[in-house]
């Protein structure tokens, strides 16, 4: 087994949202292998029952909690019940989420609302709940939040997802810089961007394609990164490596810089200039 990037490892503790399937449930496996406590968050039911009954077998000293992240309420009894079991919160991550319908910028605010609530709103409320805790303890820790590629490059459609997606990302990074700064360099933070997995958000069903990650595949990658000293944590799949992602990444920071259309990757005129791009990109990352 890989070692855990310090200050993990066993009898610390772990609290996972999003917890009773996909990345979530995959991580809650990892750490607990590696024997850490761990409390997974979700929307309560049958599901987190089954994911609570799986780790239990597996000789995890686990709770489940059923959270709704986008309740800040929810969101601090989540904190009550690690802390009264584990006694301290070693790793937070931020996973929970959910996917968007394709309601345009004008339609729907209640779609928007729900959207930007779980997966902005849902990050902001285990941070505030847990990273002052996590402050005053004076134990190291890390902080992962699961962000986007769409929350990168904003591809049409889901418009609510990318935008909630945008604004996790940014709050990452800004909560980066003032951690490392307020617990001078104790609490660690890092964006899991997970490229295409095979996941209940991804729409998963039957079997997995071809071009698609397996959950278990993402947290040796996540914790290889951390151990390496990557803030960003993008994640390839099997369809798309690392170079075509930092090529759209460019591509798209360069809209602004000179002066394209939004979005120009989609738009007609530059459709062609962005495929030679990219070829381009890709060839002299293979030299």
């Amino acid at each position: 087994m890989a070692d855990l990037p310090f200050p993990l490892g066993p009898g610390s503790a772990a609290v996972i949202t999003g917890g009773a399937s996909g990345i979530g449930l995959a991580t809650a496996f990892y750490l607990a292998q590696r024997g850490l406590k761990v409390a997974i968050a979700d929307l309560g039911g049958e599901k987190l029952d089954e994911a609570q009954a799986r780790l239990s077998a597996e000789g995890a000293e686990i709770i489940a909690v059923p959270t709704d992240v986008s309740d800040a309420t929810q969101v601090a009894n989540l904190r009550d019940r690690a802390l009264d079991r584990f006694g301290t919160v070693d790793f937070l991550m931020n996973n929970a989420g959910t996917r968007s319908t394709e309601a345009r910028p004008w339609e729907d605010p209640a779609e928007w609302r729900r959207v930007l609530e779980t997966n902005l709103w849902g990050v902001m409320n285990g941070v505030q709940a847990f990273v002052p805790g996590m402050l005053a303890s004076g134990r190291p820790g890390l902080v992962v939040n699961t962000g986007s590629k769409q929350g990168i490059t904003f591809p049409p459609g889901r418009t609510a997802y990318n935008l909630s997606k945008a604004g996790l990302n940014a709050f990452t990074t800004m909560l980066a810089h003032e951690l490392r700064i307020a617990s001078e360099g104790r609490i660690g933070v890092h964006l899991l961007i997970p490229g295409f997995v095979w996941t209940g958000i991804s729409g998963a069903r039957g079997e997995k394609p071809a071009g698609a990650w397996s959950s278990d595949q993402v947290p040796p990658f996540l914790f290889e990164s951390i151990a390496r000293g990557s803030y960003y944590v993008l994640c390839p799949d099997n369809d798309v490596d690392r170079s075509t992602d930092e090529a759209r990444i460019r591509w798209m920071a360069d809209d602004m810089i000179l002066d394209r259309p939004a979005l120009s990757r989609w738009h007609p005129d530059h459709a062609d200039d962005f495929a030679r791009f990219v070829a381009d990109y890709r060839a002299a990352k293979e030299q």
